[in-house]
């Protein structure tokens, strides 16, 4: 079955019953935006002949490229910025609510074990996990495959360039620190004996192989195996430290950090977050300014870290604090000599 059947599928059976507030890729009506420049140039080619016929091809072909093809320009690449937007900040708020509810923090981690005495949601929250999983491989891949279709068409890399621009506005889906939070929360999942809840014979299908998290290599990974054809590794090694992410969060360019080791790359107090790092703070991997603004704590990643090597989290933890006292008795110095005019 070709993608498109299968896509239009998944649409009609899940993502109309549980999703269907969301965006999603137009794939089929892009289809007929290409199929139409497709149509196009070959009529431009079939209207000449000979010598004439060779020169209108060659023309129509450069008036089919991206900068100058006027209804790819008005219709392609604008509705598809603008559907990947849409769906990648669905994707967000949706990772967010399940995860708020998984690791409550206040007065409504009370209330959320208080509600667990009469209801259990794990499996609820796990088939919500895995339906947004389809929910943004599916679309990721609608969204690479109609690219790859419009560069073979206009003979072109310009739906090559579009990836890189999606990667640049922290749209790219499947580059999105919520996947990985999403992952991760699986593996949560996993490791709490939810086993135990198949009764309705979900936990038995081996939804969970398709995660795994190795701490114990050369280099620490999270891999996610989402189809036999679709498989992707992220590192879980600070880039700055070396050392496997302790607190870890995710710049809005995507890239992951210790708390420490961004706050330091941002020249402010670990106390002081690394939110509060200045606008013109650079990632300290791609060079890209004002990502910390924005920038999301991994609670459910660290969550794993910290199940899967208790050891080395409490020797992190115990050298954070360490410099966090030590910044901290910096800092208050600094400010009772600024209040004394020293």
């Amino acid at each position: 079955m070709k993608f498109g059947a299968t896509y239009e599928e998944y649409l009609r059976v899940e993502q109309d019953k549980y999703l269907g507030q969301c965006s999603r890729v137009e794939y089929k009506r892009l289809k007929k935006v290409l199929k139409k420049c497709r149509v196009g140039r070959s009529l431009q080619a079939d209207g000449t002949n000979g010598d004439e016929q060779q020169q209108g091809s060659d023309e129509y072909s450069d008036d089919c490229e991206c900068n100058s093809c006027t209804l790819c320009d008005e219709m392609f690449f604008t509705e598809l910025n603008k559907e990947a937007s849409e769906i990648a900040g669905c994707f967000r708020s949706r990772v967010q609510r399940l995860l708020h509810l998984h690791v409550p923090s206040g007065i409504q981690r009370y209330i959320w074990r208080f509600r667990q005495c009469f209801i259990d949601d794990q499996q609820i929250m796990v088939q919500e996990g895995r339906m947004l999983l389809n929910y943004v491989t599916m679309n990721a891949i609608a969204i690479r495959k109609i690219l790859k279709k419009y560069d073979k068409i206009h003979g072109s890399v310009s739906g090559r360039d579009f990836k890189s621009k999606m990667q640049t506005e922290h749209i790219e889906l499947l580059q999105s620190p919520w996947l990985i939070e999403l992952g991760a929360f699986h593996l949560n999942c996993d490791d709490s004996d939810t086993d135990e809840l198949g009764a309705g014979g979900f936990f038995k299908n081996g939804f969970f192989k398709n995660f795994s998290c190795d701490l114990t290599g050369a280099q620490p990974l999270l891999t996610m195996t989402i189809s036999e054809t679709l498989k992707y590794e992220y590192s879980l090694t600070c880039p700055i430290c070396l050392e496997t992410l302790f607190n870890p969060y995710a710049l809005s360019c995507g890239h992951l950090f210790c708390k420490a080791c961004a706050c330091g790359a941002a020249s402010v107090y670990i106390f002081q977050g690394v939110k509060s790092a200045p606008l013109d703070a650079k990632c300290p991997v791609c060079r890209a300014v004002g990502v910390f603004g924005r920038a999301v704590h991994m609670t459910e990643l660290e969550l794993l870290l910290k199940r899967r090597d208790k050891d080395y989290w409490r020797q992190r933890l115990r050298e954070e604090r360490t410099t966090m006292v030590k910044q901290s008795k910096e800092y208050w110095d600094s400010q009772a000599m600024l209040s004394l005019g020293i």
